[in-house]
């Protein structure tokens, strides 16, 4: 048996063994969150593709519980940021603070803040003002902060989960584009249905208390990641997210007509990157180490949602963001597929070469 399909066979039993410990996962934490089945896969595969998280929804829907569960399946770090109008960066990244010691002698040291952990759950991030929002930015992106003139790395893994209410405005600080941008996926978190809501009001109305027992560590997340690196994605994949992100753009000649009227901009390139790792996330999670095209159509509204600006006459129309990315998958074709000839080609003899010029 060839070195290529030993390979082979050993991928496809790792990716299944992962299979198993991500649907093991799923049943840890449906123990305690009933539903929001589209919710979990989302948030498992932004984990698995070391990305950040936007959950959306009204008060109520188990967001914050979702991610503290979360955090205790996978036996990390957990720590939880309340934002509020008064919070400041120092309160987030750290400080440095004034020490003396049992000679008198005084120096800085560092006191490390809440940001230094795996999961970090930003709770109602938008009740904090910007200049607190970014103190986020380098983390998210760098896994690193700066205070004064030193930088400190985070520890692997690392994550941040974010939590908002789309309903309440009044003493709120939208988003900055450039913070939006950094999250991978903008989860939207429904209500349950009736059946899951009959569930939800029996078992939290008796003196119960569910255990949730621990699934992946720290050391097994970070080679999880490595794992769903791994997965193939062919050029005729990478055609079609580039193809999508770029009919988001108004400005493309190749944007369907709809989007030049509906649309003031558009995704930038790190929507195209986040489409292939969650098509990565999603083929793993299946249990495949090839990216098909409906792996990228699963992730698509997440990835696309906060990245489109759509305008006052979408507005007008009833249009939203997600409408407005479904009909893109609906209506944007395919890359075509090279056809590649089962005869060799003719050898073709070269021209002669030309006169030589008159003397």
């Amino acid at each position: 048996m060839s070195n290529a399909t030993n390979a082979k066979r050993s991928l496809a039993d790792v990716l299944q063994q992962f299979r198993q410990h991500r649907l093991v996962m799923q049943q840890e934490l449906q123990k305690v969150i009933v539903g929001q089945e589209d919710v979990i896969e989302q948030l498992f595969a932004a984990i698995f593709t070391r990305g950040h998280c936007l959950l959306e929804g009204v008060p109520g829907l188990a967001k914050t519980l979702m991610v503290s569960t979360l955090a205790k399946i996978l036996d990390v770090n957990f720590k939880r940021i309340q934002f509020t109008p008064d919070l400041m960066p120092s309160d987030i990244t750290g400080t440095n603070v004034l020490d003396e010691d049992e000679h008198g002698r005084r120096q800085f040291r560092f006191v490390e803040g809440p940001i230094f952990t795996n999961i970090l759950l930003a709770d109602e991030i938008n009740r904090t003002p910007p200049k607190t929002q970014a103190s986020l930015l380098q983390a998210m992106q760098e896994r690193e902060v700066t205070v004064g003139r030193e930088t400190y790395q985070l520890a692997e893994p690392f994550f941040t989960i974010a939590t908002q209410n789309p309903i309440e405005q009044e003493g709120t600080y939208p988003l900055p584009e450039a913070q939006l941008d950094r999250f991978m996926f903008n989860i939207k978190v429904g209500y349950p249905t009736a059946d899951e809501e009959e569930r939800i009001l029996s078992a939290t109305t008796r003196n119960e208390k569910p255990e949730v027992r621990q699934v992946l560590s720290a050391q097994a997340i970070v080679n999880v990641q490595k794992l769903v690196t791994s997965v193939a994605v062919s050029e005729y994949i990478i055609k079609y997210a580039a193809r999508l992100v770029r009919a988001t753009r108004p400005s493309d000649p190749e944007s369907p007509e709809f989007v030049r009227e509906l649309v003031d901009w558009g995704a930038g390139p790190r929507a195209g990157q986040f489409l292939i790792n969650g098509g990565k996330a999603m083929a793993a999670m299946d249990g495949r180490f090839t990216v098909a095209v409906d792996d990228i159509r699963r992730v698509a509204v997440p990835v696309l949602r906060h990245r489109i600006s759509t305008n006052f006459q979408a507005q007008a129309e009833g249009m939203s963001n997600d409408d407005l990315v479904r009909r893109l998958l609906s209506e944007l074709p395919e890359p075509e597929i090279e056809k590649y000839s089962a005869t060799p080609p003719v050898a073709v003899a070269p021209p002669p070469p030309p006169p030589p010029p008159p003397a």
